[in-house]
């Protein structure tokens, strides 16, 4: 699990997150921008920050975070994963699954057995290494940008 002394690596894998996405989203605001309150789920009890390490090197992060469910699912509570990140000489070798795995087992941990994630339609890479791991697409999100 990450500390409060990982937040400096912490951030800069965000701005990789975020320099990632940019070609999926026109709405995003220009730099700089931030997607994460790291700290705060850091110290969360109703989340965690799972980091993968070689050596005493961060390579990978992801968080997993308590959610309440729309009152009309069949469940109350689900787990949202965010901030997943490896780093790009540690790509597939595992990594994502691991965190994955870690954040799965934390969820499980808290009595909550649906976890579930966001990404971009466009961001094929991401998808792929999701259903990878288990993931199904599940809903699309659409949008329109109207004349103002």
């Amino acid at each position: 699990m990450a500390t409060l002394a990982d937040i400096k690596t912490l951030l800069s894998f965000e701005q990789e997150i975020i320099r990632a996405e940019r070609p999926f989203d026109e709405t995003l605001d220009v730099d700089p921008i931030s997607y994460y309150d790291l700290k705060q789920l850091v110290l969360s009890d109703e989340a965690t920050v799972m980091v993968a390490e070689v050596g005493h090197n961060i390579i990978g992060s992801g968080y997993g975070l308590i959610r309440d469910a729309k009152p009309y699912l069949d469940h109350k509570k689900y787990t949202y994963l965010g901030f997943m990140y490896t780093d790009p000489d540690h790509r597939g070798k595992g990594v994502n699954k691991a965190i994955v795995d870690a954040l799965v087992q934390w969820s499980k941990s808290k009595g909550i057995y649906e976890v579930r994630l966001t990404v971009y339609n466009d961001n094929l890479p991401a998808i792929r290494a999701y259903e990878k791991v288990g993931f199904k697409k599940h809903i699309v999100e659409m949008r329109v940008n109207v004349d103002r």
